[in-house]
């Protein structure tokens, strides 16, 4: 059957049509999903696109069936995906505990809603905590926050990718606006571009009789006595820890020489970038820091541009979700920490040049 991409080409689409096209490319064999907006279309796009490659879909009865779907698939061999938003979110924090625990790579995309509960169905940041460290684990995950469609595409196949090579759920953190918004970008077969798709493989339904043929396969999430789970966990967080520096991503602007570090994530941090270029027009000394995965968070990096930059300015679509990070990154640092919240609203980068220029940062832009 024909791949789905054959060549670099530019389109303009929707961010949900991005996240189908990239599980496309990511070579995903089927999806299991329930709808909730703002990423059905995400499901829509995927059931299209399906017969016309060899892929399948199946709607479940809510996301925890979808969860759990995912992860049956993902034992049985193939690149199974799922999407969800706000509550449907919540709900899939069970499976993926498991998933944790188990060490099974399934991969999800969430589009941000408004919450707390079903809120507003629009956008928002207020998944970040959930996200990373939703369920009753360590959060032994890999989140990648995304600002544009070309990165909704890029990290979707990133996801997968590294969902299987280092056996840890992975997550594409888009949001409302990036769902529903179309902008262009470049779509490309991975393989083209010297990215080489890590094999999935069978974990249950092995051929041969386990014990005779083959080495039985023993997947466990529940363990009767305290020592007995510490001496599993720590290994697995010993693993996470060392593979992380491997995995953590960020994007800095204008910080050698900053005297303000604006430190923002996904949509929010191209108006944080518009705002850094505005503001160095004027001769205001301003760099942008920007994690790209949130978990694992890249600790090094922001604490190595805060030594000799110690004023920061958060901005970000929730209430301090994105901030929580940071100020675990930078513990025992003196840091000056400035915020802007909006949980659920978009913010613009002529809010953050009025917020900068304004007598509460007079200080720590003074020349």
């Amino acid at each position: 059957m024909e791949k789905p991409i054959q060549e670099e080409k530019r389109v303009f689409m929707t961010g949900n049509e991005v996240v189908a096209w990239g599980a496309l490319a990511a070579q995903a064999d089927i999806m299991y999903g329930y709808p909730i907006t703002p990423q059905n279309e995400i499901m829509h796009y995927w059931t299209r696109l399906a017969p016309k490659y060899g892929k399948s879909f199946l709607q479940t009865e809510d996301e925890l069936s979808a969860g759990f779907a995912t992860i049956g698939g993902v034992l049985a061999g193939k690149r199974s995906f799922s999407a969800t938003a706000g509550p449907g979110n919540t709900l899939f924090q069970e499976p993926i505990s498991m998933a944790e625990m188990m060490r099974i790579p399934m991969v999800v995309a969430i589009q941000q809603r408004g919450g707390p509960s079903t809120a507003t169905v629009i956008y928002s940041q207020q998944e970040v905590n959930m996200t990373t460290y939703g369920g009753n684990g360590e959060g032994l995950r890999i989140v990648y926050s995304t600002a544009t469609h070309q990165e909704l595409f890029d990290y979707t196949i990133k996801a997968f990718n590294n969902a299987w090579k280092y056996r840890f759920p992975a997550f594409i953190l888009g949001d409302g606006y990036q769902a529903k918004m179309r902008e262009p970008l470049i779509m490309y077969n991975p393989e083209e571009k010297g990215i080489e798709m890590v094999k999935p493989d069978v974990s249950l339904g092995k051929e041969g009789v386990p014990g005779k043929d083959r080495d039985p396969v023993y997947l466990r999430n529940a363990y009767s006595m305290e020592e007995e789970l510490f001496e599993v966990l720590m290994p697995m967080i010993e693993e996470y820890n060392k593979v992380s520096p491997e995995i953590e991503e960020h994007f800095s602007l204008g910080c050698e020489d900053a005297d303000l570090i604006i430190v923002s994530h996904g949509i929010v941090s191209r108006a944080a970038m518009a705002a850094e270029e505005e503001l160095r027009k004027e001769g205001i000394k301003v760099g942008l820091f920007r994690p790209i995965t949130l978990r694992p968070f890249p600790e090094g990096a922001i604490r190595e541009i805060c030594k000799s930059t110690p004023n920061i300015l958060i901005v970000e679509s929730a209430n301090g979700q994105l901030a929580r990070l940071v100020k675990e990154a930078l513990f025992g640092l003196p840091i000056n920490m400035q915020a802007i919240f909006k949980p659920g609203v978009g913010i613009t980068s002529e809010e953050i040049i009025k917020f900068i220029k304004s007598k509460k940062t007079e200080e720590i832009i003074a020349k």
